[in-house]
């Protein structure tokens, strides 16, 4: 592998929660805060990738 290392492939795997959405914000005084978040739908969302070391492969 170290003659070829473009040949390693590396499995990542990562995941969010949809509930990590902050729910409080800071805002100038006389300013309304705007921001999206979802509301009672708290779900998961997960991201599976093949890793190389000089391009991401399969997502």
């Amino acid at each position: 592998m170290r003659r070829q290392p473009a040949r390693l492939v590396f499995i990542d795997e990562i995941s969010v929660k949809t509930n990590m959405t902050p729910l409080r914000g800071r805002r100038l005084r006389g300013e309304r805060l705007r921001a999206d978040s979802p509301f009672g739908n708290w779900k998961t969302q997960t991201f599976v990738a093949g890793l190389r070391c000089h391009e991401l492969v399969a997502p």
